[in-house]
């Protein structure tokens, strides 16, 4: 996630001993570290066109498959993506399987995610209350069960509701739908918190609360992530707590 310090040892060796390198990262400056690395790095950025007629999905597609001429031309490949690029990227899970299934070796490197920068960053534990991560837009998409006991992660706020795969923004119309689902689990004044990591060094995560009816009006980015916090207290399960408490004394 951030320049330079997020890359493990592992990771900086496969980038080294490639053939070549794709890139998919978090902006410019961090393409121009790459390529002191690596003298063949290749950005995939500009397969995205201008957004308005060529949907992500294409685009996505089309990475998979630049990434597959060179290995199938007998190259040793390695596709580098910003955080993890197992977490909300498409295009490297589905490389990976394109490539096993023609009979070549591929894997994935875990990295570190926006998510784990949110926790240390917000000082969430997600195993205190539990946590649940959802594409923002799978909420108005499909029935989809929220537990206010737990921290509610949502991803791609900026998109929400975008059926397209063609805008990289949707407005405050659209955010409205996503506040009314919400509202039907927490109060208008819940506090939302909207943060972005810091992609830089030089750079501070940028945290900001609002309450959630003002979450329409709120600019949020395609990079920034929504986090609320549990809005009522766990309910202890005094059945099962008995249950246990009589397995206790049979086994003592």
């Amino acid at each position: 996630m951030t320049l330079g310090s997020h890359l493990s040892p592992l990771a900086r060796s496969h980038i080294q001993q490639s053939d070549v390198v794709f890139a998919a990262l978090s902006d410019a400056i961090v393409e121009r570290w790459l390529e002191h690395m690596h003298p063949d790095v290749r950005s995939l950025q500009p397969y995205y066109g201008d957004g308005k007629s060529k949907s992500r999905a294409a685009t996505y597609r089309e990475w998979v498959e630049v990434m597959m001429a060179e290995v199938r031309a007998g190259k040793r490949v390695c596709a580098v993506f910003y955080g993890h690029p197992g977490v909300f990227a498409w295009s490297p899970h589905e490389v990976i399987r394109v490539a096993r299934a023609e009979g070549f070796h591929a894997h994935m490197e875990p990295g570190i995610s926006a998510e784990d920068c949110l926790y240390a960053d917000l000082g969430i534990d997600p195993g205190r209350f539990g946590c649940q991560h959802y594409e923002a837009s799978q909420l108005l998409f499909y029935e989809t069960p929220i537990n206010p006991g737990a921290c509610l992660v949502l991803w791609q706020v900026g998109l929400v509701g975008d059926r397209s795969m063609k805008r990289f923004s949707t407005g405050p119309e659209y955010r409205q739908v996503l506040v009314d689902v919400l509202s039907r689990d927490y109060p208008p004044d819940h506090e939302v918190i909207i943060y972005r990591g810091a992609t830089l060094p030089i750079e501070q995560p940028r945290i900001r609360h609002v309450p959630l009816r003002d979450l329409p009006a709120t600019d949020v980015s395609a990079e920034e992530t929504v986090v609320l916090l549990p809005a009522s207290p766990l309910r202890a399960n005094l059945a099962l707590r008995d249950r246990l408490a009589e397995l206790d004394r049979a086994m003592s």
